[in-house]
C-alpha cells in the first residue's frame, strides 16, 4: 500500500530535479551573456564629448534622417539638463574651460569689460543727468542723452565686429563615393571647416581599425586613435566582458555609406559628426572560443553617429564620442 501510494509522486520528484538542474545551468550561462546584446564597441550606447555641442542634437543626414540618441556618458558635464536640438546648454571642456555658445562666438576679454565699463558708465550718466554732454541742460539735455545713446551703440557694433569673433562655423565638403551630404546640404557659412576626401578615408580607417583593435582587445593601438575619454569606456567595457568570462569579436567589417552631419571649429580644435552604415560578424564567445550571443554565419549592419577631432594647427583625427540612431 505505502509502495502504490509513492510511486506516482517520483516522476514529479525527477520533474522537479531536472528543473533544479537546468536553472542551474542557465544561472551558470547568465553572466557571460553580454548586456542587452550589445558588446561591440561602445556597447550600443551614446557616448563621449562633441565639445560645445555635446548636448546638442547633431543634424539629421540621409544616413540618419531622425537623428541620434542623447549622450548618456560624457566627461563633459552640462550646465543645464536636457537634451536639445539648438544650444541650451553650454557645458565645460574635459580639460576646465568653459565652451562657449555653439551658435555664438564666446566674447572677447576686452570686449566683455570695455563694453561693460561703458554701459555702466552711460546708465550712471543716464540716471544722474549727465555724461557725455553733461553740460547741456534743459532740452539739450535730452538730444544730448541721444546723441550719447546714438555714439554708444555705434561703439558698441563696432567692438562686437572688431572683437566678437567669428559666428557659427559651417562645412565645406568633398565627399567621396559613399559618402554624401547632409539633409540641410553644405554650409554656406563665412567660417569654413574642409573635410576632405582624405578626411572620409581617415573616417572609414578609423572604423576599420578601431574595430579590428577592439577584438584583439589592443589598447595600446586604441590610444592611437581615440580620445583617452574613449579609451576609458573601451576599457571598461572590455574588462567587464572578460569578468564575466566572455570576449566580443567583431571580422569582416564593410563600410556601406555615410554622410557627414557637421564639422566646426572650437578652442583650437577640429571637429566632424559623420553618420556611418556599416555590416560586420559579430560574436561573443567564451574563454574557450565557444559562441554565447551572435552569429558567426550571419551579418549585422549598424547605423552610428561618430565624431571625430583632431587640432585645428593639424594633426591625426581620433575618435571622440559614438552616438546611437533614433
Amino acid at each position: 500500500m505505502d509502495r502504490a501510494m509513492t510511486k506516482p509522486h517520483q516522476p514529479v520528484r525527477n520533474a522537479r530535479r531536472s528543473g533544479i538542474l537546468l536553472l542551474g545551468a542557465a544561472l551558470a550561462v547568465l553572466p557571460l551573456l553580454p548586456h542587452g546584446a550589445d558588446a561591440r564597441p561602445g556597447g550600443g550606447s551614446s557616448m563621449g564629448s562633441r565639445g560645445s555641442r555635446t548636448y546638442s542634437a547633431p543634424a539629421p543626414t540621409q544616413t540618419s534622417p531622425y537623428g541620434a540618441s542623447p549622450m548618456q556618458r560624457s566627461i563633459t558635464q552640462p550646465s543645464s539638463g536636457g537634451y536639445a536640438n539648438g544650444p541650451s546648454s553650454y557645458p565645460r571642456s574635459p580639460f576646465g574651460a568653459p565652451y562657449g555658445s555653439p551658435y555664438a562666438a564666446r566674447p572677447h576679454p576686452f570686449a566683455s569689460g570695455f563694453l561693460g565699463g561703458m554701459l555702466g558708465a552711460g546708465l550712471f550718466g543716464v540716471l544722474f543727468g549727465h555724461g557725455i554732454a553733461g553740460g547741456l541742460t534743459g532740452g539739450g539735455s535730452f538730444f544730448g542723452l541721444l546723441i550719447q545713446l546714438l555714439l554708444l551703440g555705434l561703439l558698441i557694433s563696432w567692438l562686437v565686429r572688431r572683437f566678437g569673433g567669428r559666428a557659427r562655423q559651417g562645412a565645406s565638403i568633398a565627399a567621396p563615393p559613399g559618402y554624401g551630404y547632409g539633409l540641410a546640404g553644405p554650409s554656406a557659412a563665412a567660417a569654413q571647416v574642409t573635410i576632405t576626401p582624405d578626411d572620409y578615408r581617415a573616417f572609414q580607417r578609423l572604423l576599420m581599425d578601431i574595430q579590428a583593435a577592439w577584438s584583439q582587445q589592443n589598447l595600446p593601438a586604441l590610444q592611437h586613435m581615440a580620445t583617452p575619454e574613449m579609451v576609458g569606456y573601451f576599457n571598461a567595457q572590455l574588462s567587464d566582458l572578460a569578468s564575466r568570462g566572455a570576449r566580443n569579436i567583431v571580422s569582416d567589417v564593410r563600410f556601406d555609406h555615410g554622410d557627414l552631419s557637421e564639422a566646426w571649429s572650437e578652442n583650437g580644435f577640429d571637429y566632424a559628426t559623420v553618420a556611418m552604415r556599416y555590416s560586420m560578424v559579430d560574436i561573443t564567445t567564451d574563454m574557450t572560443g565557444r559562441v554565447i550571443d551572435g552569429s558567426s554565419t550571419e551579418r549585422v549592419t549598424i547605423t552610428e553617429l561618430w565624431t571625430f577631432m583632431r587640432p585645428t594647427r593639424g594633426g591625426a583625427w581620433l575618435l571622440s564620442a559614438i552616438q546611437q540612431t533614433r
